[in-house]
């Protein structure tokens, strides 16, 4: 690989290496929490960005190397000479092993049936982990320390997310690796065309079943670093929201490119982070902004990126520059809006209103809202965030069509030029 494309990956992990000690706890443990949704999200697109098979139940596989890494460290407790910084392989073998088993199931199907399959197995293993006290401690799960290893306690946020950050290049650089290898592109093959795999002699059934248990395997890891992080696990870890979640990810982030998903995922949890103790709307945010990128960005945020990465020579931001900043502008204008209402409706609708309007013999009580009292009766109240709406999208339809026009023009430019070399090349 060229030193130009290996600059900004190796400038990120300079970042991550010397940046954490000077933050706070909270940002530590955020920044843990980004490594293990990066690794997690590229676990998976190795199913769905390369494999072409949508996992609606890889929730199974993160809970399964959670809890297998909890009762490495309670067997280290119980004197087991294993090395601390190598819990998360207990986590890979049970994640390789019931995706072996899994897999070879659900790959019978293909499309929404195998969808349908995985998402069954991981239910299935979140209505039987509360009645499993011995492997998975019931509903209260299983808990367990973090043991010192050669002279490291493994006692602060900054250790956990060093071992989390080693963990996560290593199994980030095996699946960079993996797509270069010859049975890399054969899972490209049987995304694109598993009809002419099998044709070409291949066994198409086994090989799926393989990448199924790869993706199981490293997914394992990601479950075996969060239950080291948090010394903790119960069976919410199998719930179908935790599937849910990486899905969202990988397809905000990208799921065409090696590193979308790991922008959607260190988008995502941020987005969380910042944003769970200020609004108790933060999760429709999430859904609005995925709704979004998928209407109006289908190859994601990382699509988008490596578009513009592509064509940077061809592209003349004198032109382009004014209306992106413009089309921001309007996105600020819509997203003022929206949460303005959103809010809005949230207070409304809430218990603490509920409890002011029985205070007020059933009135409608003024509320505060960004440091502003807004009486609900009032047309401002409701004409506010309907302008700034109305007003955004203008301006956002006009920015639009303006970079369309450019990029047209510059599509024109380019196939003149490439039709012009055709000639020269000709004559």
């Amino acid at each position: 690989m060229p030193m130009r494309k290996l600059f900004l990956p190796i400038a990120l992990l300079v970042l991550l290496i010397v940046i954490p000690p000077f933050m706070g706890i909270a940002w530590q443990n955020a920044l843990v929490n980004v490594l293990i949704a990066s690794l997690f999200a590229l676990a998976f697109n190795l199913l769905i960005g390369q494999a072409g098979l949508l996992s609606f139940g890889h929730a199974a596989y993160f809970g399964l190397g959670a809890f297998a890494a909890l009762h490495m460290m309670i067997a280290i407790d119980d004197g087991f000479p294993f090395p601390t910084p190598l819990v998360p392989l207990a986590g890979a073998a049970i994640g390789l092993i019931i995706g072996l088993i899994a897999g070879y199931f659900a790959t019978m199907r293909s499309g929404v049936y195998f969808a349908l399959v995985t998402l069954a197995i991981a239910e299935l293993f979140h209505s039987l982990a509360p009645r499993l006290e011995d492997l998975f401690g019931g509903e209260a799960g299983v808990s367990s320390m973090r043991m010192p290893w050669s002279g490291i306690i493994f006692g602060s946020t900054l250790e956990v997310y060093y071992l989390t950050l080693a963990w996560v290049v290593l199994c980030g650089l095996a699946l960079w690796s993996y797509t270069h290898t010859p049975f890399g592109r054969l899972t490209l093959a049987l995304r694109d065309n598993e009809q002419r795999v099998r044709f070409l002699g291949y066994n198409a059934h086994s090989s799926k079943v393989i990448i199924f248990a790869i993706s199981a395997m490293f997914t394992g890891v990601a479950g075996a670093l969060l239950a080291i992080s948090n010394e903790t696990a119960n069976y919410s870890l199998f719930a179908s929201d935790v599937s849910a979640q990486v899905v969202l990810q990988t397809f905000v982030g990208g799921s065409t490119i090696f590193f979308g998903p790991v922008i959607g995922a260190a988008a995502f949890t941020l987005f969380s982070f910042l944003l769970s103790d200020v609004t108790r709307s933060w999760v429709f945010y999430q859904g609005l902004i995925f709704v979004l990128v998928m209407l109006y960005a289908p190859a994601g945020i990382g699509g988008v990126l490596q578009h513009h990465i592509r064509h940077r020579r061809q592209l003349d931001w004198s032109r382009l520059a004014c209306p992106y900043l413009v089309a921001i502008l309007g996105g600020v204008l819509v997203a003022a809006g929206v949460v303005f209402m959103t809010e809005t409706v949230s207070i409304l609708f809430g218990e603490e209103y509920a409890m002011a309007r029985q205070a007020t013999a059933g009135g409608l009580p003024s509320y505060p809202l960004f440091g502003i009292e807004w009486r609900p009766v009032s047309p401002l109240t409701w004409l506010l965030p309907l302008i700034l709406l109305v007003c955004g999208v203008a301006v956002m339809v006009r920015a639009r069509r303006r970079i369309d026009a450019l990029w047209g023009r510059m599509d024109e430019s380019r196939q003149v030029t490439a039709d012009v070399a055709v000639l020269g090349g000709a004559t």
